[in-house]
């Protein structure tokens, strides 16, 4: 868990640098601060069990085990990405762990991810579908059908609120009336779970337990991961207009990857010549990416319509 934290950190700064230097291109939502949320949610699940996220998905893709060689030639629009060069930063996919796909539509990926979970409640299997999204998601209309709909036939599924405090730029206190977004759950009659999004075990276990109950035929579960993004809405975003420099900071001393290092440290779980280690073969696995994407093939023009229209197209 730890590696993949510091793998999904590695990975963002590289392609914020690669971003902000030109060398790729398009929007950019990065999710530092809020990995313990994604690796703390994936750990629970296997191959066959699917997530659907947002615009602000890498380290869910990276969670769920996609390839990161592939991803970052999917943001060079490369041939060899994840969506062959086609999706980008905000629409990646990676069936073959799961990972059924990101949408730029706020709240979008809910109503897929509750689909996922009819899915296999039709065909009998013990699968878990997740769906990841941010607080202003859930102003939507397709949180509240979606829940509603996976709480009256208990399908399995796992709603997972990244709370990072900002819907953009609106405070969640803000646009919510009630105080924690998990008390919404109390509606559709399905736990509602409060949870520390910077403690990645506390996100484990929380998921752990929403898990067991969808692979039982229980019935979904909302979980309200409390956390924050240390970078703006997207790259460049002034997000000192609307948030202050000590509120950042404030939340940076509770960071997620140096919080578990010292966990890990302190109870002898790990060595920090073991943690140096990982740290060392994450740095160097990001240049190989790079590197990968850099010597990858860009697309021909022949395949614009390819795998975006059913074939054949006229």
């Amino acid at each position: 868990m730890y590696r993949k934290m510091f793998t999904i950190r590695t990975f963002e700064c590289k392609i914020r640098d690669l971003f902000t230097n030109g060398v790729i291109v398009g929007d950019l939502h990065l999710s530092s601060g809020q990995e313990a949320v994604a690796v703390g949610v994936c750990s629970n699940l296997r191959n066959i069990d699917t997530i659907n996220t947002t615009h602000r998905g890498h380290g869910h893709c990276i969670a769920k085990g996609a390839d990161v060689k592939r991803m970052m030639a999917e943001f060079f629009a490369k041939r060899t990405g994840l969506c062959k060069g086609k999706g980008g930063s905000m629409h990646l996919a990676d069936l073959s762990v799961g990972m059924l796909g990101a949408s730029a539509i706020v709240g979008g990926g809910i109503p897929t991810a509750v689909g996922a979970a009819l899915s296999f409640k039709m065909r009998k299997t013990d699968q878990v579908a997740v769906a990841f999204f941010g607080d202003g998601a859930t102003n939507q209309g397709t949180f509240h059908e979606s829940v509603n709909l996976a709480a009256i036939w208990d399908l399995p599924v796992v709603f997972v609120c990244e709370n990072n405090q900002y819907a953009e730029s609106t405070p969640v206190s803000y646009a919510i009336r009630v105080k924690n977004i998990a008390d919404r759950a109390a509606a559709y009659g399905i736990p509602g779970v409060l949870v520390n999004g910077m403690d990645i075990l506390a996100v484990y276990e929380a998921t752990n337990q929403a898990v067991k109950r969808a692979r039982k035929g229980e019935g979904p579960t909302l979980l309200d991961c409390k956390t924050y993004r240390y970078e703006g809405h997207e790259v460049g975003d002034p997000w000192d207009l609307y948030r202050s420099k000590e509120e950042v900071e404030e939340w940076r001393q509770k960071d997620p990857i140096p919080t578990f290092e010292r966990k890990l440290i302190d109870g002898k779980t790990a060595t920090q010549k073991e943690i140096d280690a990982i740290q060392k073969e994450v740095l160097g696995l990001i240049d190989t990416a790079v590197e990968y994407a850099r010597e990858s093939p860009s697309p021909e023009l022949k395949e614009a319509f390819e795998d975006v229209f059913v074939s054949p197209y006229y």
